[in-house]
């Protein structure tokens, strides 16, 4: 059973450091100009190590390194933010196994075994001469109450830290999965311009963290959008070290426990980073039920949660339920536009594919929620599955028309 809400961590051991056998520093190497920029996630013994990747074709060097150190054992993570290392030819790789060798020297342990990820401006040079000395600090400052700065390192145009931490009684004992997460734009499903971190210190065999992460990963982080772009850099990264000294084990009752309890704290971090969209202020939950599979209900929810004009409409606060069955229409899912039903949480837009008379102030008061709930029901199919995005903001135009400087 879980013993505690996903929740961000509290105390002095928050997020990633808060289960045992991990510790974590954050400097500022001069990447960015004004706050930390580069982190340290260290596990005391080598851990299992799991990891999901972006689809997307341009990826950078940090991707194809971590993809390799991942099918071993994990003994550090380095991340920096302010500079992808994206699309910088064969120096950029260079300085990419570089910055692994770096880090791996300063801890004594195997280049192989650190995994690495950037994050930033694409095409610019990583400022090697900032980041190695800035590697050397880090191994030096590294606690285990040095979660809460890594999470904060980690951040490129996000307005605050994601951290999570959840303790879960097994039967052999208890043990923790912690947490940190950074992205607010070029979020889109199959991964986007955001990191994940996760560890535990559960004993877990590398194949079955793997199944359980790409589990999580179809109904949590692939179920997000901020603006329908997908990175050259995201990935999500999960560590077990065994430090608690209780297994998990295939098949197991326990096995079943974790997998739930980390499909929550991914859920957790997924709805974070939506949260934090750039210039969100509102989370859109996309809920589509009555599908004919759940494949068809998770291809409508997508394209309403990712529609530019539901999320602006969501923005204005317009209850303009034409979009979103526009949106239904264009996702490429089989369905009977007569059977869709529509609403704004209890508010009843439309039934039977044609809007029906409601209550303007209702669907206002639904629309200024924290969280804007869209209830769609395809017909009367055993599929569903619901999509989490954010609204559309004059604030996000400003963001990013002005990203590099």
């Amino acid at each position: 059973m879980l013993t505690a809400a996903t929740q961000p961590g509290t105390g002095a051991r928050t997020g990633v450091t808060s289960p045992q056998g991990y510790r974590a520093a954050a400097v500022q190497a001069g990447i960015r100009k004004q706050r930390p920029d580069l982190a340290l996630l260290v596990s005391d013994v080598a851990a299992s190590a799991a990891g999901c990747f972006t689809t997307n074709l341009c990826a950078a060097p940090c991707v194809d390194w971590t993809r390799g150190a991942v099918r071993g054992k994990v003994s550090a993570i380095l991340v920096n933010s302010g500079n992808a290392n994206a699309c910088n030819g064969a120096q950029g790789a260079k300085d990419n196994a570089a910055m692994a060798a770096a880090a791996a020297a300063a801890l004594g342990v195997e280049a192989s075994g650190v995994a690495v990820a950037s994050t930033g401006v694409i095409g610019v040079p990583m400022p090697m001469a900032k980041v190695l000395p800035g590697i050397s600090r880090l191994a030096a400052a590294l606690s285990p109450e040095g979660g809460a700065a890594a999470a904060t390192a980690i951040m490129t145009t996000d307005t605050r830290p994601k951290e999570r931490s959840l303790a879960i009684n097994l039967t052999q004992g208890t043990v923790t999965i912690g947490a940190m997460a950074k992205g607010s734009g070029m979020v889109h499903p199959n991964l986007a311009t955001m990191l994940t971190f996760i560890t535990t210190d559960a004993a877990v065999p590398g194949p079955l963290l793997q199944a359980m992460l790409a589990q999580a990963m179809a109904r949590t982080f692939n179920m997000i959008t901020v603006d329908g772009d997908t990175s050259t850099n995201d990935m999500v990264v999960a560590l077990a070290n065994g430090a608690a000294g209780v297994a998990v084990g295939p098949g197991t009752e326990d096995a079943a426990v974790f997998a739930a309890a980390l499909e929550s704290v991914c859920l957790a971090m997924a709805q974070a980073i939506v949260a934090d969209g750039e210039g969100a202020q509102r989370t859109i939950a996309v809920t589509v039920s009555g599908a004919a599979d759940e494949g068809t209900a998770v291809i409508a929810a997508k394209a309403v949660a990712r529609s530019a004009l539901v999320k602006t409409a969501v923005a204005g606060g317009d209850a303009n339920w034409g979009r979103v069955m526009a949106a239904l229409g264009a996702s490429g899912a089989g369905f009977d536009p007569t059977q869709v039903a529509i609403g704004l949480g209890p508010v009843v837009v439309a039934r039977n594919g044609q809007g029906v008379p409601f209550a303007e102030l209702e669907a206002a008061r639904v629309l200024d929620l924290t969280v804007v709930p869209i209830v769609i029901s395809l017909g009367d199919g055993p599929g569903q599955a619901t999509a989490w995005g954010c609204d559309l903001t004059c604030e996000y135009v400003k963001i990013n028309a002005s990203y590099r400087s």
